[in-house]
């Protein structure tokens, strides 16, 4: 691999302040497509639920180190950007199962839309249920239509990006600091949101890189 390739550094859940999505041209982004494809084609190809639950895992623990460092700096256009933000999701969710069911609860209070159907969350919005869901999202990735996962997860981001607000207008009264950190979040889940939707629809037309 040509030039210094950094290991991303993990943060807390709580201050969702991951940029992803920047622009690293050359080696590392091929890899990144190569690796990608060769995961999903690999996964779909043998069909194995052991394979597929040890795929799911790698959010978990050291591994979402070394996803992070294959894929983190990738495109939301390319395959490898929309499988490290299903991922990073997904450890969201196990780092502060508390916290992100409060903020979908919230969310969906809010919604005026038809995305806690899409997103699939069961009741009552727990934390056990909000993580299943999102392992649930993960697992349809190499099991089922990825543009389904891709847009059920779009639906998540949106009811959390919804959830995120309202508790941060609450939270104005009484802390602009803790608000405008919830504000930022928001805005970050409805930045996903458009993201994961916008490669479902590369998927389905064949232009997801």
């Amino acid at each position: 691999m040509t030039g210094q390739h950094h290991r991303p550094v993990l943060q807390p859940s709580s201050s969702f302040d991951w940029i992803i999505g920047s622009d690293e041209a050359g080696a590392a982004q091929r890899l990144a497509q190569e690796t990608s494809w060769a995961l999903l084609d690999r996964v779909r190809s043998v069909a194995d639920h052991e394979v597929v639950e040890r795929v799911v895992g790698l959010a978990s623990g050291e591994g979402i180190d070394d996803i992070a460092e294959l894929w983190a700096d990738s495109s939301a256009h390319s395959l490898a950007g929309q499988l490290w933000r299903i991922y990073l999701l997904r450890r969201i969710t196990h780092a502060d199962p508390e916290g992100t069911a409060e903020l979908f609860r919230y969310g969906q209070a809010a919604s005026r839309t038809i995305d806690p159907v899409v997103a699939g969350v069961a009741d009552p919005i727990e934390p056990e249920s909000i993580a299943a869901l999102c392992d649930t999202i993960l697992r349809g990735v190499f099991t089922g239509d990825l543009a389904i996962a891709l847009e059920r997860a779009a639906s998540y981001c949106r009811v959390m990006s919804l959830g995120a607000a309202a508790i941060a207008d609450e939270r104005d009264r009484v802390d602009d600091e803790h608000a405008a950190e919830l504000t930022t979040r928001a805005l970050r889940y409805s930045s996903f949101a458009n993201e994961l939707h916008a490669g479902a629809r590369r998927w389905r037309d064949g232009t997801l890189g």
